[in-house]
């Protein structure tokens, strides 16, 4: 797909870049976001160090290069983000709203490795716009990663440090690949993120395989943000740079994984056992496939079983699955439950060719941050061409004094070789919390039990397989 590029001057984004190439999508557009008076600004979301030299970015790619200066500022820093007039967040969008545009874009590189913060508003973003974010460097072994960026031939430099460790006046400037032995030293000793993750450094790429032409550095100052005596920070300021043409035409690349490709093969079974469907003649015959409850467990966990469409007026699986939602409602409606309840889904469908048009009116009811989902293909009684159990929780009690009940979905929509993205309305996992917590803010608490809920957005065929019961 077109793919434009989000750059810092990073090491990240541009490597990310390479495995969207590698990939086989193709860059066509670059994109930008600077400070307007200053070179380090406080933001959670973009690397700002080094934004003189951005524009060098174009030149050696031979590409256009779209920039916005950042207006907003952090507003909304939850955990989730939803569309918030004069966050940072939304200079973003509006710079990729000009660039698809323009550009006619499908896609954008995103150089986020550890970050659900930066994950979820990019996400957002995109999700707003129609685009599918690429994200391949998303929850890489950092160290593997870095070693494999080096590699790879993309030549980066240390521009800013602050860690324990790291000093300005030794380390700035650097290649990066002769601070690898000491920031894999710095991990193993005091935690160090490997690849920076944590703020410790930042960089700037000077070269890589994509490159039509090398960005040099001629002169640079030397900027002591914070003197501190155990972790000073400090940056270069670029003061004079310029391109210049490469010994070598742009080639080579970087290992793509196909691990996601491995994890969504479809899985076949032996059995081969005929499907023995049973004819149902009337409406009476579809009386036992009513859904029902079990009991409710001291967790408070409970599953609603056998919800289908059967009673629509309207034929086809899209009049079924909105006829099964509708029975799902009035099932909650009775019990005294929400569709926020819903941690887990189970999907069943008689043909995988149906799912399209089943998850088109399933997501109209699940949207932000939705329960986890599993889709399977299977063998149902003749008529029927889908069924849902559903996964329920809520807190038995209500929390007590300075305890808390929390609930957190991990929603990935970005392509990567993580896990499979979840581009529709699913999450991989959602998460139960119940702990103890302090009178005051903290990043911390004293103790917390965590249940989780999994789903797969794979697809699996089970031929054979008998129809699930409702009970």
């Amino acid at each position: 797909m077109k793919v434009v590029a989000l750059i810092s001057g990073g090491k990240d984004s541009c490597y990310n870049m390479m495995q969207c190439v590698a990939a086989g999508h193709r860059i066509v557009a670059l994109a930008n976001l600077r400070p307007a008076l200053t070179d380090e600004l406080d933001s959670y979301m973009y690397q700002t160090v080094g934004h003189q030299a951005i524009d060098l970015y174009a030149e050696a790619m031979d590409l256009p290069l779209y920039r916005r200066t950042i207006q907003g500022t952090s507003l909304e820093t939850g955990r989730n983000y939803s569309e918030t007039k004069g966050d940072e967040v939304e200079d973003l969008y509006e710079l990729l709203r000009q660039v698809k545009e323009k550009e006619a874009v499908e896609g954008v590189s995103v150089g986020a490795i550890l970050s659900d913060y930066q994950r979820v508003r990019v996400e957002n973003v995109c999700s707003r716009l129609s685009l599918q974010p690429l994200a391949y460097l998303w929850r890489r072994d950092q160290e593997s990663l870095l070693s494999e960026m080096i590699s790879s031939d993309l030549h980066a430099i240390l521009i800013k440090v602050a860690a324990f460790g790291l000093d300005p006046e030794k380390h700035l400037g650097k290649p990066l690949s002769d601070m690898e032995p000491l920031l894999k030293q710095l991990s193993q000793k005091y935690g160090v993120h490997v690849c920076g993750e944590g703020g410790e450094y930042e960089t700037f790429t000077l070269d890589c395989p994509l490159f039509k032409k090398k960005i040099v550095i001629d002169a640079a100052e030397t900027v002591i943000h914070s003197a501190d005596a155990f972790a000073p920070v400090g940056y270069l300021r670029f003061t004079k740079m310029h391109v210049e043409n490469k010994d070598t035409l742009p080639g080579g690349g970087c290992p793509c994984q196909n691990a996601i490709d491995k994890m969504t093969e479809e899985v076949e079974y032996a059995d081969q056992a005929q499907d023995k469907q049973q004819e149902f003649t009337s409406r009476r015959d579809l009386s036992y496939l009513l859904p029902s409850s079990s009991p409710r467990s001291s967790r408070g966990y409970q599953w609603i079983s056998g919800i289908n469409g059967l009673q629509s007026p309207v034929p086809g699986v899209q009049g079924q699955m909105s006829a099964a939602i509708i029975q799902l409602q009035n099932h909650l409606d009775i019990n005294s439950w929400t569709m926020k309840d819903i941690v887990l889904v189970h999907l069943y469908v008689s043909s995988m060719e149906d799912f399209g048009e089943a998850n088109a009116v399933y997501k109209k009811h699940f949207s932000f941050n939705p329960p986890a989902r599993v889709c399977v293909q299977v063998p149902l009684p003749a008529g029927q061409l889908l069924q849902m159990d559903c996964l329920l929780h809520d807190w038995t009690e209500p929390p007590q004094e300075c305890c808390f009940h929390q609930r957190q979905a991990m929603h990935v929509q970005s392509l990567s070789h993580w896990a499979p993205a979840n581009i529709g309305p699913y999450s991989q996992t959602v998460r139960n919390m119940c702990g103890l917590g302090r009178l005051f803010p903290t990043r911390r608490h004293s103790s917390a039990v965590c249940q989780w809920s999994s789903g797969v957005c794979c697809v699996l065929r089970i031929p054979g397989m008998c129809p699930a019961e409702s009970g």
